[in-house]
């Protein structure tokens, strides 16, 4: 078992800031070991318009959260800045209510993980130079909608061949809608109609519903759109965390998908050296997820702040930049229009995914899925397409699921990480034509 504690500290000498991480490892007939990680931290450029943006605060109050992130008492916060301790605290008071933060404490754990994130995203940013630009060989698909049982809104695409033989693409809660244009091409010429979901608050979709499951759900959702389509059967094709719906699709109607086929698949996590293991940025949102549930919305809002001050393509290289194969696969021209113009659904000027998002990685993170996953054993093809590069399911995790549901089909690329697909669309074509 593991347990793991964090402070914080000012240097006498210097006056920086230090962040202390103690934990304690405990393994079978071993003395337990406590392994401390220290690191200095400051206060990012343009922090404070992140706080501003993210979460609604004022100037003021950016103040109060900056001197308890850096130490200060309210005491000392308020003589520095000629006020009351009652004023402080009264703006103390309106942050943790616009954090839905539970105490002071919780709030500055808060503020120091937007920190590090943010200054780590900033850096790694500001690495790239030059521009890459798309293709723009895309062709412009229109969104059809469909209104559902309960009068929520709907929207999807149909990529390829409208009149093809058809299939079910599930485009990660990034909103990866699109495929590179020669994957596009190619399907078209090959008779695939692919048809993309857009779940509940991406793009015009309405949110989702108050107090349901969230994967019963989007089950619900699929099937209906399926009748509506009038398609009886198909095969589902997930990216990363997307396997989770293809889980909950076939536990739902197990007669409607023909296989499924997870490209950078995940699976349902079960120790903490699994989130461990990750890039910093997959950490920051899945750990949180899982550990701090209630704070997540305001960790993914601030990241989606972030985002669109950085921009996609700086971004998308914070995120994926622990992966050689991931940000050299991004640069392809076809594989960055496609994703830049795929994921308007989820950020753009129009729409903001974050609060979805979030309510999707609770779902999955929170959730033990395991025993619908352990459905699928026996009763439809399951093939996982990973990359030993992918910053979420490093390859130490991947033996561990390799190990734990050796039934599943395992296809592995050494020069791949979680964009496999759209490096290795050439080879997952044919695999999807064998269960058309």
């Amino acid at each position: 078992s593991e347990t793991a504690a964090v402070f914080r500290a000012r240097m006498t000498d210097n006056n920086r800031l230090v962040v202390f991480q103690l934990q304690t490892l405990r393994q079978e007939n071993e003395p337990p070991l406590v392994v401390a990680i220290t690191s200095e931290v400051s206060w990012p450029e343009g922090f404070d318009t992140l706080l501003k943006s993210a979460f609604g605060l004022t100037t003021a109050e950016t103040g109060v959260v900056r001197g308890l992130a850096e130490c200060q008492s309210l005491r000392e916060i308020a003589d520095a800045r000629g006020r009351s301790v009652d004023t402080v605290r009264a703006q103390l008071k309106s942050v943790l209510g616009k954090t839905e933060t539970r105490s002071q404490t919780e709030l500055v754990r808060l503020t120091l993980s937007m920190m590090d994130i943010a200054s780590y995203t900033e850096d790694t940013a500001a690495q790239v130079s030059g521009k890459s630009t798309g293709t723009h060989n895309l062709e412009t698909r229109p969104f059809h909608v469909l209104t559902l049982r309960d009068g929520r809104k709907m929207d999807y695409l149909i990529l390829g061949d409208p009149n093809g033989r058809p299939l079910f693409f599930l485009p990660q809660n990034y909103g990866l809608v699109r495929w590179p244009a020669s994957a596009e091409a190619t399907a078209a010429k090959r008779g695939l109609k692919i048809v993309v979901p857009l779940r509940p608050g991406y793009g015009n979709s309405s949110p989702y519903p108050k107090k349901k499951e969230v994967g019963p759900t989007i089950a619900d959702d699929f099937a209906q759109l399926m009748d509506h389509l009038k398609i009886d059967r198909c095969p589902v094709v997930s990216l990363g965390s997307d396997m989770f719906y293809s889980a909950y699709f076939h536990q739902a109607h197990p007669e409607r998908i023909s296989a499924i086929i997870a490209c950078s698949g995940t699976f349902p996590l079960d120790r903490s050296a699994q989130y461990e293991r990750m890039d910093k940025w997959h950490r920051f949102i899945l750990a949180g997820a899982r550990y701090t549930p209630h704070l997540l919305p305001f960790m993914v809002k601030a990241g989606f702040s972030l985002a669109r001050r950085l921009g996609k393509r700086g971004f998308i290289h914070a995120v994926y930049g622990g992966s050689d194969a991931d940000v050299a696969t991004f640069e392809n021209p076809e594989v960055f229009e496609a994703m830049v113009c795929g994921s308007e659904v989820c950020l753009s000027k129009a729409h903001s995914a974050h609060k979805p998002f979030a309510v999707e990685v609770i779902a999955q993170e929170t959730t033990d899925w395991a025993p619908v996953l352990e459905n699928l054993q026996g009763a439809v093809p399951v093939h996982y397409l990973n990359g030993l590069q992918d910053p979420q399911v490093p390859a130490e995790t991947l033996r561990e699921f390799q190990e734990k549901y050796p039934w599943i089909s395992f296809h592995t690329y050494e020069d791949a990480g979680q964009l496999v697909f759209f490096l290795k669309w050439p080879e997952i074509i044919p695999l999807i034509e064998k269960y058309l």
